[in-house]
């Protein structure tokens, strides 16, 4: 079971499924604060601050709650930069791996920090980032550098690998290419403990070490599991003490899993069962449309109740709703035959599953609500329909 399954599944165990439509993301506030109160101890201790990426979680009905806890968000597009100033406010962070000169005018205006991804987008866009400093807006400008360190196994979500378009290389940056700039952002980390920040950090240092002093902050991004229960958290805290202490300069750490590992459900219903070989069951849920890390990552995401093929009496193939032949979350078994009706809640579906959905094939998304612990009451807070799925076409 993963880290963030085992933390959800006394969660998912507290929330009445029966009161619940299908599908739906259910997201519970009590598992929320208890992550958010962590990490507000590792910004507490370290003297650090950690901001909310919306790449990973983005359920802005959450935000009153975040809010209390963390700086700020980090963003990946314009649209993240204007959630995060209209709907979490605080310090608003922005980095993409280019710019338009039409996006750079509009995130002017919602960004606080603007990470650019190369000299050269420096170049582009400094004037237009200058304008807006002398209209009064306080812009900190950085660039996110490749230290070339890897600390990631699935070659998909490793920024730092071979050929990587994510940042600027130590052979391909020189101090002039960093006059005006203000900060550093280094990002190599997925799902990982402190010891890999250590490797990753020293990796930082010795290829850009010579750059820091002149700066006024450093950005470590994300990928660190913070929250998850075997974190190596003193260890981090002393990483992040020291490499203050040793340079002189803030750090912003962004991680986006870490907010809301073990902390949401999927729930839904099965609609009808076949055999073909083996016993399938069609979901009213579908992998590539409402969880596609399922088939991207891939991993096998846990279900209550259920276990390993074969495990208990009842194996079933769960498949979506969608046309794609892939379209299968996986095989598990099931102590009864599953009936129409039934309900299965997936664990751990908070982060990178809301933000990833699709309407491919028409298929409609599932509703987002939270849970909270302390009234066990459900409020549904988006439901969708024909018009979401229209509206992204013409």
């Amino acid at each position: 079971m993963s880290a963030g399954a085992a933390l959800g599944a006394d969660v998912a165990r507290a929330i009445d499924i029966s009161r619940v439509e299908t599908p739906c993301f259910i997201t519970d506030l009590g598992a929320l604060e208890a992550n958010l109160k962590i990490l507000d101890d590792v910004q507490r201790r370290a003297g650090c601050t950690i901001l909310l990426a919306l790449k990973g979680f983005a359920q802005w009905s959450t935000f009153p709650l975040v809010r209390r806890y963390l700086a700020g968000a980090t963003s990946s597009s314009i649209a993240e930069a204007r959630l995060a100033r209209e709907e979490l406010g605080g310090e608003v962070h922005a980095y993409a791996p280019a710019y338009s000169d039409e996006e750079m005018r509009e995130l002017v205006e919602l960004a606080d920090h603007i990470v650019l991804n190369t000299p050269s987008q420096w170049r582009r866009h400094r004037a237009t980032i200058e304008r807006a400093r002398r209209a009064g807006r306080a812009i900190s400008c950085g660039l996110r550098v490749n230290h070339e360190h890897q600390e990631v196994e699935v070659a998909l979500y490793d920024p730092a690998g071979p050929c990587s378009r994510l940042g600027t290389t130590r052979a391909n940056v020189t101090a002039e290419d960093l006059e005006g700039i203000d900060g550093l952002h280094f990002h190599t980390l997925c799902q990982v403990n402190s010891d890999a920040l250590e490797r990753a950090l020293a990796a930082f240092e010795a290829r850009f070490g010579d750059f820091i002093p002149q700066m006024k902050w450093v950005n470590f991004g994300g990928g660190h599991h913070i929250t998850r229960p075997d974190y190596d958290r003193e260890r981090l805290v002393r990483l992040l003490v020291e490499f203050r202490k040793k340079w002189n300069v803030p750090i912003y750490l962004e991680p986006g899993e870490a907010i809301a590992l073990g902390t949401g459900v999927l729930v839904a219903s099965v609609l009808d069962t076949l055999h073909n070989g083996m016993d399938i069951a069609i979901l009213d849920t579908s992998a590539t449309a409402h969880m596609p890390d399922v088939l991207e990552m891939p991993y096998r995401p846990v279900i209550i109740g259920a276990a390993d093929p074969g495990a208990l009496p009842y194996t079933y193939r769960l498949g979506g709703l969608t046309c794609l032949a892939g379209d299968v979350i996986g095989d598990y078994s099931f102590p009864a035959p599953l009936q129409p009706g039934d309900k299965l809640v997936f664990l751990d579906m908070a982060h990178y599953t809301m933000v990833k959905t699709t309407t491919f094939n028409g298929v409609r998304l599932p509703s987002i609500a939270t849970h909270d612990p302390a009234t066990s009451t459900i409020v549904v807070h988006r439901r969708f329909g024909y018009r979401d799925y229209r509206d992204r076409l013409s």
